[in-house]
């Protein structure tokens, strides 16, 4: 073997030794930044919504709390996964930041992107968010996912469920949408 030819892969050693320092450190010092532009996206979905669906305006006055979740993004092949980062909102400031993910086996083909947001109507539904080791959606507290059926009725004395959710922003070429199995996790500080 040539002398070039090891320095060759001695250098091709020091751009991937930078490029993997670099992805595990860019999160760390991109954080704070990274979370005032996922709330300033979590905001502008939030104000979208409310504007678009007098569902959603109803259920905004009488929540606790809203979780938003601006982008969602959601892929499979037989094997299928999601994920999205999303603010909490509690008194209209943000009280903290999540993540939410999950896996998927089954007929599938695609991808797709969407948001979503929980409005959390009763406190114990609030703090189960924070138990354990994650918020697995469809267990504990009732969730009820509004549709635009039921969005047009709703007003603040039919609002009896725990957690009231909007899908939105649908795009991509991914049949059917839900949040069962979905977990949810508070992102460390």
């Amino acid at each position: 073997m040539n002398k070039t030819f090891f320095s060759q892969v001695s250098q091709l050693s020091r751009w991937l030794l930078m490029a993997t320092l670099s992805a595990l450190l860019a999160p760390a010092v991109g954080i704070a930044a990274d979370r005032a532009a996922l709330e300033r996206d979590a905001r502008s979905a939030y104000q979208k919504l409310i504007d678009k669906i007098p569902a959603a305006k109803v259920l905004s006055r009488e929540a606790v709390a809203v979780l938003v979740f601006p982008t969602i993004i959601k892929a499979g092949l037989v094997v299928g996964g999601q994920y999205g980062d999303g603010v909490l909102f509690k008194a209209g400031k943000a009280s903290g930041y999540y993540n939410t993910s999950g896996a998927s086996y089954g007929l599938q083909a695609g991808a797709q992107q969407y948001g979503y947001a929980m409005f959390f109507m009763k406190e114990e539904a609030l703090r189960t968010l924070n138990q354990a080791e994650g918020f697995e959606v469809g267990v504990g507290p009732s969730i009820v996912v509004v549709d635009e059926g039921m969005g047009k009725s709703m007003t603040s004395t039919t609002v009896h469920d725990d957690i009231y959710a909007f899908i939105f922003g649908q795009t991509g070429l991914m049949a059917g949408i839900g949040l069962q199995g979905n977990k949810i996790t508070r992102l460390k500080n």
